[in-house]
């Protein structure tokens, strides 16, 4: 004889649980509008701090990357010993610390600051791809597009509204101060999922991708759309400028690029989630983001805003690879531990990419050289893409499973 239980028919979620999953969502968005900002804004303000000999702006501008890739090196760890809600709620804490002790006495207290701040967001960066995949099983897609596309809108909004906001308050302090606001407010709307059934200290399986093909061609494909990234961020009002574009201009051009990949950013991780074999899309992606640079190079007046345009386009393998996370991983710990191999070893691999890109502009005296290198690199991403876009799923049984079964 069948059970009640057995014969009843399955329930819908309740409304507890519906309400739940809302409020994990509002408070990840919230974690990401935060990843982007206390860089931004610091960047924004950089030229007007004073006291700063020119080799503490310059270190300052590579902090945030060598940053990412040291710490993040250390998010498995995090997520292993606390679980990863709370190694999100710990990396918070650092980012409030910091974006208030940067702005409380001398130069020296703002490379502390700025160093505990971006230690904080390389935690949350790594952690949280594996929040969206626990939390979120059935709308990783979404859910990364949601929030890659509020980090970037965070980025934006951080680097037009800083400068605005130290005028009115005659206070640069006020300027980067006032983003630990916002950073306390994701704190706390974090405080509630500090209790979620969570990753714990040996709660899963060591994950090793050291000899995992598809794991590398991951961190790969991290690892130059970082670099891509950075170079846009550091140098492409510089080739604007050079092209004759006012300064204004070309920091305009730069929002441009920043601002038309929200929207691609948002729709990315779905479209990616869809296909069956993701390389595609990184191949698409990555020839628009290397036309963009063609046109930079053999006609920057002609063509100055659809480059502008097609680079922020292009800049969309950054969801995409975060998508990958996700899918090419069987568990949350695995998905942290591709993380943060991927981010720590592709952050330090663009580090170097901003400074390498300078230097050959200088010596050669025309941006023809750094542009044929990042075309190359855009040759590489392509063909790393295909192979990190490999139905292959770390950590399963099979090496090869269909799609239905993990790209959800």
């Amino acid at each position: 004889m069948k059970s009640r239980l057995q014969s009843r028919p399955e329930s819908p979620p309740s409304n507890t649980a519906v309400r739940s999953t809302a409020w994990l969502l509002i408070a990840v968005l919230l974690v990401a509008a935060n990843l982007r900002g206390g860089i931004t804004s610091l960047g924004a303000l950089l030229d007007s701090l004073d006291g700063l000999s020119a080799g503490t702006r310059s270190f300052l501008t590579s902090l945030p990357v060598l940053c990412f890739a040291v710490v993040g090196a250390t998010g498995m760890t995090l997520a292993r010993r606390l679980g990863v809600h709370r190694g999100i709620g710990v990396a918070l804490g650092l980012l409030v610390a910091g974006l208030l002790v940067r702005v409380v006495g001398d130069p020296w207290l703002l490379l502390v600051g700025t160093f505990v701040a971006c230690a904080g967001i390389a935690l949350a960066n790594v952690l949280l791809p594996a929040v969206v995949k626990e939390g979120f099983p059935n709308r990783v897609g979404a859910v990364t597009g949601a929030y890659s596309a509020v980090m970037s809108l965070g980025a934006a909004i951080a680097a037009g509204a800083t400068v605005p906001i130290a005028h009115a308050a005659g206070s640069w302090r006020v300027g980067l101060g006032v983003w630990a606001l916002l950073a306390l407010l994701a704190l706390l709307a974090w405080v509630p999922h500090l209790r979620e059934r969570d990753l714990r200290r040996g709660g899963g399986p060591r994950v090793s991708l050291w000899r995992e093909p598809v794991a590398w061609a991951v961190t790969v494909v991290f690892g130059t759309q970082s670099l891509f990234a950075y170079v846009v961020m550091s140098w492409l009002p510089s080739i604007y400028a050079d092209a004759g574009f006012s300064h204004a201009t070309a920091g305009l051009l730069l929002a441009v690029s920043i601002l038309v990949g929200v929207p691609v950013f948002f729709l990315a991780p779905t479209l990616a989630i869809r296909s069956p074999q993701q390389g595609h899309l990184v191949a698409v992606l990555t020839a628009l983001l290397a036309i963009g640079f063609a046109g930079l190079w053999l006609a920057p007046v002609a063509g100055a805003w659809l480059w502008a345009v097609l680079i922020g386009i292009g800049g969309a393998v950054f969801p995409v690879v975060l998508t990958l996370f996700s899918i090419r991983t069987a568990t949350t710990a695995g998905t942290t531990a591709l993380s943060s191999m991927a981010q720590s070893i592709g952050y330090l691999l663009a580090a170097g990419g901003p400074f390498l890109v300078g230097l050959l502009r200088e010596s050669t005296g025309s941006w023809s050289v750094p542009i044929a290198l990042l075309l190359g690199l855009a040759v590489i991403q392509i063909c790393a893409g295909y192979v990190a876009g490999r139905p292959v799923v770390i950590g399963d049984p099979d090496d090869t499973v269909p799609s239905s079964r993990h790209d959800r």
